[in-house]
């Protein structure tokens, strides 16, 4: 455990960089949203788009995987809903509340600390479940926000959903990846060349970003934040580890993949749909903080379980 420890020590030393360039005035906030904006649109993207070109459908798309995921949040889901729900929230709050208890930093965290300790067979599945949450669970909770709001469901709502789904540059660079291996292409060597250095700062610059934006982030309404994060950090990851064990069983390649994806902090982007719809934004912020702290130590525990050390 201890080795695995200071193997994602690393990791979460570039969140802390991030974190006290921001707390020191080093950094900038206006500085952070420009960089955020290129490591989602131009270093991620290119990072998606090679790991998704050399790679198949066939190796991506795993039934049994997204079964055993998709019944594992969904048990989390429902246990955070039904709690929100007896403390006298609606359901649009409720929503909020049980995207943080399921959907993980597997973009900016969980891809590049799983491909790099586990190995390039690990994209498959961290795409998988990526796929997965941007496809499901985040057309899900804008479905039931406009529900509680609108009292049922519009051709607006499933406007949204679907430019929320064709704009997300995630998607679109998995897609593309995915469309280029179809047609039995290669990447050239210097497009690949170009892909890998500009994929390789997705790492760095997205641990910097998580860091720099914890820094603006004040802890409040702590029970109900550390209830979400434990959920998030905790449940989730034994949740999948079951499913994935006994309900749909999973290739042992992939089962540790799978677990340790699922142990990764509250994203970001749930304080974001938070913060545009104005439900429980500060609810979800201080998730965020409490879930990425926490998972300094649990995730190193998750990975060496799952891994053997």
């Amino acid at each position: 455990m201890l080795v695995v420890f200071m193997q994602t020590l690393p990791f979460f030393a570039l969140v802390g960089l991030g974190y006290g360039a921001v707390r020191t005035g080093i950094f900038a906030p206006e500085a952070n949203a420009a960089l955020t904006g290129f490591v989602f649109y131009f270093a991620l993207s290119a990072l998606l788009f090679r790991f998704a070109a050399q790679l198949s459908l066939a190796a991506i798309l795993d039934w049994t995987l997204v079964q055993a995921y998709v019944a594992a949040s969904v048990t989390i889901y429902l246990l955070t809903t039904v709690v929100a729900v007896l403390r006298g929230c609606g359901m649009a709050e409720a929503a909020v509340e049980a995207q943080c208890s399921v959907i993980g930093n597997v973009s900016f965290l969980g891809l590049p600390i799983l491909v790099l300790l586990l190995g390039e067979g690990a994209a498959g599945p961290v795409l998988l479940v990526l796929s997965v949450d941007l496809i499901v669970f985040s057309s899900l909770i804008v479905i039931l926000i406009t529900l509680d709001r609108d009292r049922g469901l519009t051709l607006r709502a499933f406007k949204q959903v679907g430019r929320g789904l064709i704009a997300n540059p995630m998607i679109v660079s998995i897609v593309a990846g995915l469309a280029w291996s179809a047609a039995g292409w290669s990447l050239p060597a210097p497009f690949l060349s170009f892909l890998t250095t500009l994929g390789s700062a997705a790492t760095p610059g997205a641990l910097f970003v998580i860091g720099a934006s914890l820094a603006g982030r004040s802890a409040e309404r702590l029970a109900i934040a550390g209830w979400l994060s434990a959920c998030k950090v905790v449940l989730h990851p034994l949740a999948v580890a079951l499913s994935a064990r006994f309900l749909f069983p999973v290739a042992p390649q992939s089962y540790p993949v799978l677990v340790a994806v699922a142990a990764m902090p509250v994203a970001g982007n749930v304080y974001i749909l938070a913060q545009h719809y104005r439900v429980a934004p500060q609810r979800a912020s201080t998730a965020i903080l409490l879930s990425t702290m926490a998972s300094v130590a649990t995730l190193p525990v998750v990975i060496s379980l799952v891994t053997g050390g």
